[in-house]
């Protein structure tokens, strides 16, 4: 089943295929879709993961990390 993103980003909604084999996850396919670049995000996630003890924290980094890019309404689409 193919998969697609559908985002916003500076206040246009956009839509992009998503692939597993290419990408870890949606939010590094937009990124790669929008020319960010998050290498600084990536290292700091997995310090956020490696001293919290709860999931949340580190979901809650990477929204408000990905908010301040200018994203928001991220989502999967399966069709």
């Amino acid at each position: 089943m193919a998969k697609r993103i559908r985002y916003t980003y500076k206040k246009q909604q956009r839509e992009i295929n998503f692939a597993q084999d290419k990408y870890h996850d949606m939010f590094e396919a937009i990124a790669a879709a929008e020319g960010v670049d998050i290498g600084d995000y990536v290292k700091m996630e997995q310090a956020v993961a490696m001293t919290s003890k709860r999931k949340a924290a580190v979901r809650n980094f990477r929204d408000e990390y990905f908010a301040k890019l200018g994203f928001s309404n991220i989502q999967f689409i399966k069709e």
